[in-house]
C-alpha cells in the first residue's frame, strides 16, 4: 500500500501498525493480546449479569461499577476488530471513514469513564461523609440522570473530533503507529493546517479528563479530612478500605493516558515504542484488571459471583 496522496481521501487508506519490528512473532504476541480481551469482556460481562440478576446489589455503588463495567465493555470492543486483524491476518488496511468511527468510540468511550471515575469519587464521599443519607441522596433516577450527562458530555465534545479530521487532505505517509485509531496521531497525517484541531483537543483534554483528574483529587483530600475527623481508627481504616478499588481503577486509567498525552504533545525525541506501550496500557490494562480488583476488594459481589460458579 503506497503513501495516501490522492487528494480524495474518501478512497485512502491508513495502514495500522502492530508492534515495529516484530512482525514476525505476530501469531505468537496475538496469543495474550486475545486472551486480554477475552477475560476483558467475560470479567466486565460477569459483573453486569451479578449486578443486573441479584436485588441485593441494586445499589449505587455497584451500579456506578455498572456504569464502568459497561465503558470498559466499549473500549475493549471499539479496539478488538483492528487489533486481532492486525496480529491474527496480517490486516492493516483501514478506510478513512472507519478510522474516523473507530477514533471517535474510543474518544468517546475514554471521556465516559472519566466522568464514570468522577461519580464513583461522588459516591464514596457520601458514604464516608453522610452514611444516613446516602441512599436518599443518590436515588436510582438521580444516578440515571448522572449516567445520561457523562454520556451527552462524552458525545457532544467528541463528535467535533471527526468531524473537523474529515475537512483535512491525507498527502503524508499513512503508516500509524498502533492497531487503532486515535486523534492524535491521524491529524498529524493531514497536510492541511491542524493548528484548529490540536488546540479544541488540548481544551478538550483539560476539560474533561483534567477536570475529572483534579475534581477526584478534591473528592480524596476530602473523604481523608472526614476520615480524620473519625475518632475510631478501626472505623477510619474501614472507610478508607472502601475506596481502594477505585483509587486502583483512577491509578489505571489515568496514568498510561497523562503519560500519552504528554508524549504526543511534548515528546517530539521520545521512544516511538514507549507511545506504542502506553497506547496499549491505557486501552486494554483497565478493562481487565477493573473487575478483578473489584471483585476481590468487595466481599459481597465475591460472594456473589462465586455462587453463580459454584451453581
Amino acid at each position: 500500500m503506497s503513501a495516501v496522496n490522492d487528494t480524495n481521501f474518501n478512497s485512502a487508506m491508513f495502514l495500522l501498525t502492530g508492534i515495529p519490528g516484530q512482525e514476525d512473532v505476530h501469531p505468537w504476541i496475538s496469543v495474550p493480546f486475545c486472551l486480554v480481551y477475552v477475560l476483558s469482556v467475560v470479567g466486565n460481562s460477569v459483573i453486569l449479569f451479578i449486578i443486573k440478576t441479584d436485588p441485593s446489589l441494586h445499589e449505587p455503588m455497584y451500579i456506578f461499577l455498572s456504569m464502568l463495567a459497561i465503558t470498559d465493555l466499549g473500549l475493549s470492543i471499539s479496539t478488538i476488530s483492528t487489533t486481532l486483524g492486525i496480529f491474527f491476518f496480517n490486516t492493516r488496511e483501514i478506510s478513512l471513514d472507519a478510522c474516523f468511527a473507530q477514533l471517535f468510540f474510543i474518544h468517546l468511550f475514554e471521556c465516559i469513564e472519566s466522568s464514570v471515575l468522577l461519580l464513583m469519587a461522588f459516591d464514596r464521599f457520601i458514604a464516608i461523609r453522610d452514611p444516613l443519607r446516602y441512599a436518599s441522596i443518590l436515588t436510582l433516577p438521580r444516578i440515571a440522570k448522572m449516567g445520561l450527562v457523562c454520556v451527552l458530555r462524552g458525545v457532544t465534545v467528541m463528535l467535533p473530533f471527526p468531524i473537523l479530521l474529515q475537512q483535512f487532505q491525507y498527502c503524508r505517509s499513512n503508516v500509524l503507529s498502533h492497531c487503532y485509531c486515535i486523534n492524535q496521531e491521524v491529524m498529524k497525517m493531514a497536510c492541511s493546517d491542524i493548528r484548529i484541531n490540536s488546540i479544541y483537543g488540548l481544551c478538550i483534554t483539560l476539560l474533561t479528563e483534567g477536570l475529572d483528574s483534579l475534581l477526584i483529587f478534591l473528592s480524596y483530600v476530602m473523604i481523608l479530612k472526614t476520615v480524620l475527623s473519625i475518632t475510631s481508627q478501626e472505623e477510619g481504616l474501614r472507610a478508607l478500605n472502601t475506596c481502594v478499588s477505585h483509587l486502583c481503577a483512577v491509578l489505571l486509567f489515568y496514568t498510561p493516558m497523562i503519560g500519552m498525552t504528554l508524549l504526543y504533545r511534548f515528546g517530539e525525541g521520545s521512544s516511538p515504542l514507549l507511545q506504542i506501550l502506553l497506547g496499549y496500557t491505557s486501552l486494554l490494562v483497565p478493562p481487565l484488571i477493573n473487575p478483578l480488583v473489584y471483585s476481590v476488594k468487595s466481599k459481597h459481589l465475591r460472594a456473589k459471583i462465586l455462587k453463580v460458579f459454584v451453581r
